[in-house]
């Protein structure tokens, strides 16, 4: 999973509450592979401590102090609608607290589809690149949040060059059933792309997870789709769906992963602490791929 600056332009993170370790790591990582510059917004002195003790020249860096009465969300938000940044990455803050200045209508940010999280898996037993959403944002999203989903991961793959994206609604039957209503929905958001509703895309569902990845059990089940064993996007019925099915692959040995926020103007980077310092900047370098693209 190359993903580097050589995509396009370097582009800029807004660093909300970059005064801990594991996001001024994050930056160096990313500064040194040529990936992505950064603005650090939080308390100087606390930024400045932790660059010394990594052996940098503070000089070398763009700190930002939270501005009065904000936020670092805030005044990073800030920072992008100003033009210095194009993405947004997490840092010392809660989660809620870095989505509420972007979500906030006055700042601009919104686009009116719902933000959902996109994670991207290179596979050793899978021929392409697989999203699956949403594992981290969305808990139980209705239909309409399901189609901002969708809409959210395949433009993503669009921005990658991709011209009609394959999405699998994942459910655990292959048929509308009334009773579930996770089939339903799946079954409407096929209609829905049938009727144009969702962009370019192809969206399949319901579907099982086995059968959307492998064509040999779709065939053995009778299961007729021409996609299976070929999607590109596989969508979970709920949050606890996404998140087991992304971190068992994740787990796999040889998989490598990248993820980031979409549904806003600007990428929104959230990484683990626990997460490998590749898998991070293969984050920041997913975002600045998005960022330059959607400056076009």
């Amino acid at each position: 999973m190359a993903m580097t600056a050589s995509h396009g332009k370097k582009c800029t993170m807004a660093v909300a509450g970059a005064g801990i370790a594991s996001a001024i790591d994050t930056v160096l990582d990313a500064s040194d592979h040529g990936v992505a510059d950064a603005i650090l917004v939080g308390e100087p002195e606390i930024i400045r401590s932790l660059l010394i003790e990594r052996g940098r020249n503070v000089s070398d860096f763009n700190i930002i102090k939270t501005a009065a009465g904000q936020t670092p969300a805030e005044t990073a938000v800030d920072i992008i609608r100003e033009g210095e940044a194009n993405f947004l990455l997490k840092g010392m803050v809660e989660t809620s607290d870095l989505f509420r200045p972007v979500v906030k209508k006055e700042n601009g940010l919104r686009t009116g589809r719902t933000i959902s999280h996109v994670a991207f898996y290179q596979l050793p037993f899978y021929h392409k690149l697989l999203i699956t959403t949403d594992g981290g944002i969305c808990a139980y999203p209705d239909l309409d949040k399901k189609k901002d989903i969708v809409m959210n991961a395949a433009g993503t793959l669009h921005c990658l060059g991709y011209e009609i994206p394959r999405a699998a609604i994942l459910c655990c039957k292959e048929h509308v059933d009334e009773h579930m209503p996770e089939t339903v929905d799946a079954g409407a958001l096929k209609a829905m792309c049938e009727r144009g509703e969702l962009g370019n895309c192809i969206v399949e569902g319901p579907i099982s997870y086995d059968l959307a990845m492998s064509r040999e059990r779709a065939a053995i089940k009778k299961y007729d789709c021409p996609y299976c064993g070929d999607f590109d996007i596989l969508v979970s019925p709920n949050v606890h769906a996404g998140n087991i099915l992304g971190k068992c692959l994740e787990l796999l040995p040889g998989v490598k992963m990248a993820s980031y926020v979409a549904g806003a103007r600007i990428p929104i980077v959230l990484t683990s602490r626990a997460a490998p310092a590749e898998e991070k900047l293969r984050c920041i370098a997913l975002a600045g791929i998005v960022a330059g693209h959607n400056e076009k």
